[in-house]
């Protein structure tokens, strides 16, 4: 195996994180080990590579100590080492750990030939005929010994049995209680309708996944960000959708974040979003700058103040203010009317990965030093603080009234959540008279639907197999779109928590949204795409 230098190892370890849904920790590997200076044709890397290279290098290891000079070209035992002793130990330990177990097999395979010699003539002695007979009352304790053992292991099992019928019943007493008498958890319909490729527009132009996308608020107009360093506003034709690839359409600009070649300096796009009235994009970059397009695609304003890649950028609802959060552990405020930094909120010890406002002058910012923060604009300290997590937190998310806030983290039953979203439904929504819904997407692969008001798990939708990225609410909250890296979007029907239809895609989905008349949802794939699909029930 030819030698692997250290900006080859960081580039697989950076692709191995990108492909197991590890973006921050990718994006911040890729940050600090410079990996755009590496000279790298990621194009040329096949998926898996790393792990690949892991099992070709155990497996190597573990035949070189198994192999011996003196060994003949006979049948070998490869099961005499543990994984973790490969992993830790050294070829020359190992060979001596192997020669060790060989002893030991040998001998015990020795003694087992013995043991069965043995028995055989003990067996035969106790023929009828034979030198020895058993005495009767010998052999009569020993079947009164075997009965009662047998009657005791029958009742062992009664027993077992009566507890996981309790437990089973248990559990299933719990999950009506917390669906509140209604369909269980892990209801999943099985005859979910396929859309066909032929119903999906697949948009394509982009020469590296795409992370993010967002449609207008005001328009037919949808933006999406890709680690090519561009970002792209596409238009999208009123009627349905259909078997159309469009490369390069009319309707689209492509918003370079680079001049000259892409490899001075990586600026791969992480966040984007679209002011109110639709007429302003705003996108983060890994260079740690902020853009501001109009809808035109051209650049009004690059705004300068991180020193490290903005995973976060959110307007807030009035649209005189641009709320960032960056890997250089602050977020920024900044004044809409000026571009200037308003103010920058230097709280974390650690980078920050979200941030959201909760109205138009206070926000929450959440991190990897596992804390949350309220803060205010013009207030030099947090309103409030919160540090209940025990890892770091992913995202965070107000409700359409800012008086709750939900959080996600990765110390939740040991699997990372990763992302939540509020319905647009109940007080201070266009559905006030709906039901307030949270769904939480987990790295387990399942999606969680929880109503807030007593805390109640309402249904654990698990039809995805593999983690699950992205979720979205339809505007009018009947439906929830889901998108996962086993390259299925699902949607689901909220009040019966079952999936209507499902598509499957060529690439693991990042980011799923709904236009703003539900007609239509976007999602962006690994593999370089945007798929858009009609939905009309």
């Amino acid at each position: 195996m030819g030698a692997i230098t250290s900006a080859e190892l960081n580039f697989l370890i950076f692709r191995y994180l990108q492909e197991s849904g590890f973006i921050h920790a990718a994006f911040t590997l890729g940050y600090e080990a410079g990996i755009h200076k590496g000279g790298i044709d990621g194009n040329l890397v096949p998926p898996g590579a790393l792990i690949t290279i892991v099992q070709k290098g155990l497996q190597y290891i573990e035949l070189e100590a198994n192999t011996d000079e003196n060994d003949e070209d006979v049948a070998k035992d490869f099961a005499l080492l543990e994984p973790l002793e490969i992993i830790t130990k050294n070829v020359e330990e190992l060979q001596q750990i192997v020669k060790k177990r060989k002893r030991e097999k040998t001998q015990s395979d020795r003694d087992k030939d013995k043991g069965k010699e043995k028995e055989h003539m003990e067996e035969h002695e106790r023929r009828p005929g034979g030198e020895r007979e058993r005495d009767r009352h010998d052999q009569e304790k020993e079947l009164e010994k075997e009965k009662d053992r047998t009657e005791r292991d029958r009742d062992q099992d009664k027993e077992k049995e009566k507890q996981h019928t309790e437990r089973i019943n248990k559990v299933k007493a719990e999950e009506d209680s917390l669906a509140g008498g209604g369909p269980t958890p892990m209801d999943v319909s099985t005859t979910a309708h396929e859309i066909s490729s032929a119903d999906v527009t697949v948009l394509e132009g982009h020469s590296s996944e795409v992370f993010a996308c967002a449609w207008s608020p005001a328009g037919s107009l949808l933006a999406s960000g890709s680690g090519d360093s561009t970002a792209r506003i596409w238009t999208i034709p009123d009627g349905p959708c259909g078997s159309i690839t469009q490369s390069s359409p009319p309707g689209v600009h492509v918003l370079k974040h680079f001049k000259g070649r892409t490899n001075e300096k990586s600026k791969d796009v992480t966040t984007l979003d679209w002011n109110g009235e639709g007429t302003l994009l705003a996108t983060g970059s890994y260079d740690g700058q902020a853009r501001i397009w109009n809808s035109d695609g051209e650049l009004k304003q690059t705004l300068f103040k991180h020193k490290g890649p903005i995973f976060s950028l959110k307007w807030n609802k009035k649209g005189d203010f641009l709320l960032s959060g960056s890997v250089d552990k602050t977020a920024i405020v900044w004044d809409t009317k000026t571009w200037e930094c308003k103010q920058q909120f230097e709280f974390h010890s650690a980078p920050t990965l979200d941030v959201d406002w909760r109205n138009n002058n206070s926000f929450a910012t959440c991190s990897t030093d596992n804390m949350i923060y309220v803060c205010k604009i013009g207030e030099q300290h947090p309103v409030k603080s919160f540090s209940g997590h025990q890892s770091e937190v992913n995202a965070i998310k107000w409700d359409p009234t800012g008086s709750l806030l939900a959080s996600c983290s990765d110390d939740w039953t040991a699997k990372e959540i990763y992302t939540i979203r509020w319905s647009p439904t109940g007080p201070g929504t266009n559905n006030p008279n709906q039901q307030l819904l949270l769904a939480s997407a987990s790295f387990d692969s399942t999606i969680k639907l929880w109503e807030v008001e007593q805390g109640r798990l309402l249904y654990s939708l698990a039809g995805h197999r593999q983690p699950v990225y992205s979720v979205a609410f339809s505007p009018g909250g009947e439906y929830l779109a889901s998108g996962s890296l086993d390259q299925c979007l699902h949607i689901w029907s909220v009040k019966e928590g079952r999936i209507l239809k499902t598509y499957r895609g060529s690439g693991g989905i990042f980011e799923v949204c709904w236009n703003k008349e539900g007609s239509k949802i976007a999602a962006c794939f690994s593999n370089n795409t945007v798929c858009i699909m009609d939905f009309r029930m």
